[in-house]
């Protein structure tokens, strides 16, 4: 069993982003593994596995507008059935 189900994947696009204070938050505020926060002022990604995904998704909603929303359960897919 895994210890975060959740692979959270999305894109901020906004104003005055930045991937060390949004990494930094994510870590001290979410719990989970496997954070990935990369881009630029503008836009960037986030790679993030967890079993809150709603936290992320609220939090980075906070920062800009959030799109690509990928949010697969990786139990599910190593069972071998759809995420």
């Amino acid at each position: 069993m895994l210890e975060f189900k959740f692979d959270t994947q999305l894109l901020i696009e906004g104003e005055h982003l930045s991937e060390d204070a949004i990494h930094d938050y994510i870590t001290e505020n979410i719990e989970g593994d496997c954070l990935l926060a990369v881009g630029d002022d503008e836009l960037i990604k986030i790679h993030f596995h967890t079993n809150t995904p709603w936290k992320v998704l609220e939090y980075c909603a906070s920062l800009g507008e959030i799109h690509d929303i990928v949010v697969e359960n990786m139990e599910r897919q190593s069972q071998g059935l759809q995420g």
